[in-house]
C-alpha cells in the first residue's frame, strides 16, 4: 500500500469545516432485550444516532471542525436531539427544520451482542432533504475539506438522492474528498437503485467504505473482499475499504489491497456504528493532514473502541484514547 498525502486543496481561501456529514439523523430507543421478548413494560433508553450523527460525532472527536447538514423535525424531541450533537462536538448551526416528525428506530441487543433494529421513517423530516437544501449549503460545500454521505441519505425519498448526487458533484468539483458508504438497506432501497448510485457517485469519492458480505454480495455481486474492492474501484472509487467481519478491513488505493486487523476490543457491548466511526474517524484524519496508513489506522482503533458503549454515539472516544491504541498496533 502506499501512503497518501494531504488531500488535494483547490480553492484559495481556507475551508470553513474540516468535515461536513450529509444524511440522516435518528432517535434512538434502545432496549436490553430481543425483539420477541419485548413485552409491556419493558425498560427502553432514548438516545440520539442515524448515520449521519454516529459519522460526524467521530469526525469531531478525531479533532476535525465538523459540521452537520440535516433536516430535522418541529417535534419535542429536536432540541434534545441537536444539543446531543452539540455536545459530541458537532456543529449544528446549519441543521434546517421540517413540519415532520424526526426519524426514530429501535434497537434490541441480547446478552451475545445479536441486534435487531425496527426503523420509523415514513415521512419523516430527514425524508425532505432536496436540491434546494444543497443549494442553501453550496459555500459550506464548496469550501469544505471533506464530504461525508451514505446510500441511507440518497435511499430516504428521491428528492434525498438528488441532494446527495448534487452535494457529492459540487464537492468534487470544489476539489474535496468524498468519503461514501452505500450501506444498503433493503427495507429502504432495491437494489438496482442502490446500484445505479453507487455508479454515479463511485467516480466522485477519495475513500468508498463498504461491508462484506452484505453489501458486497447486494451492489457488485460478490462474498469475496479483494473482489469487492476490485470491483468498487472499477466503478471509479479512487480507494476502498471492505470490512470483512468484525476483525480485518481490506483496503485498496489502487497500488496495492492488503487486510487490516482491527484492533480487539475486550469489553464489547454493542457495536451500532462502528462502521460509521471508522469513516468519520479516518475522514478526519485525512482532511487534517494524515497519510492515509495513518488516517486507516486512526479509524479501525476508533471503531474498535466504539464497540464499549451503548448506541450509535454512545462510546464516541476521546482522540488520545484512539492515538493510544493504533500506536500499540502499528
Amino acid at each position: 500500500m502506499t501512503a497518501a498525502g494531504p488531500l488535494p486543496v483547490t480553492a484559495t481561501v481556507p475551508a470553513m469545516y474540516d468535515v461536513l456529514v450529509l444524511g440522516e439523523v435518528l432517535v434512538e430507543i434502545h432496549a436490553d432485550t430481543t425483539l420477541r421478548d419485548a413485552a409491556d413494560g419493558t425498560p427502553a433508553r432514548i438516545s440520539y444516532s442515524g448515520d449521519a450523527l454516529n459519522a460526524a460525532a467521530a469526525a469531531a472527536a478525531a479533532g476535525a471542525r465538523t459540521a452537520l447538514l440535516a433536516v430535522v423535525g418541529d417535534d419535542e424531541l429536536s432540541v434534545p436531539l441537536l444539543a446531543r450533537a452539540a455536545e459530541l462536538g458537532v456543529d449544528v448551526s446549519h441543521v434546517r427544520r421540517a413540519p415532520y416528525p424526526n426519524g426514530a428506530y429501535l434497537l434490541c441487543a441480547d446478552t451475545e451482542g445479536d441486534r435487531e433494529f425496527v426503523y420509523w421513517r415514513a415521512r419523516s423530516a430527514g425524508s425532505t432533504l432536496s436540491v434546494e437544501h444543497i443549494e442553501s449549503w453550496r459555500e459550506l460545500l464548496a469550501r469544505s475539506g471533506a464530504l461525508i454521505t451514505s446510500g441511507i441519505a440518497g435511499a430516504l425519498s428521491p428528492s434525498s438522492r438528488d441532494a446527495v448526487l448534487a452535494a457529492a458533484r459540487l464537492v468534487h468539483e470544489c476539489g474535496g474528498h468524498l468519503s461514501y458508504d452505500p450501506n444498503f438497506r433493503p427495507r429502504l432501497t432495491g437494489r438496482s437503485e442502490a446500484r445505479e448510485l453507487l455508479a454515479r457517485i463511485a467516480p466522485l469519492t477519495g475513500l468508498l467504505k463498504s461491508s462484506c458480505p452484505a453489501d458486497a454480495l447486494a451492489l457488485v455481486d460478490t462474498c469475496d473482499p479483494a473482489t469487492a474492492a476490485a470491483r468498487y474501484r472499477a466503478l471509479g472509487a479512487r480507494t476502498v475499504a471492505v470490512t470483512a467481519g468484525a476483525d480485518r478491513l481490506l483496503l485498496d488505493d489502487g497500488a496495492a489491497a492488503a487486510y487490516h486487523p482491527v484492533p480487539v476490543n475486550p469489553r464489547p457491548v454493542d457495536a451500532t456504528g462502528a462502521g460509521d466511526c471508522f469513516t468519520g474517524t479516518t475522514t478526519a484524519r485525512l482532511a487534517l493532514g494524515d497519510t492515509l496508513a495513518d488516517a486507516v489506522a486512526y479509524g479501525l482503533a476508533a471503531a474498535s473502541l466504539s464497540v464499549s458503549g451503548r448506541g450509535g454515539t454512545g462510546g464516541i472516544p476521546a482522540f488520545a484514547e484512539t492515538a493510544a491504541l493504533a500506536a500499540v498496533r502499528r
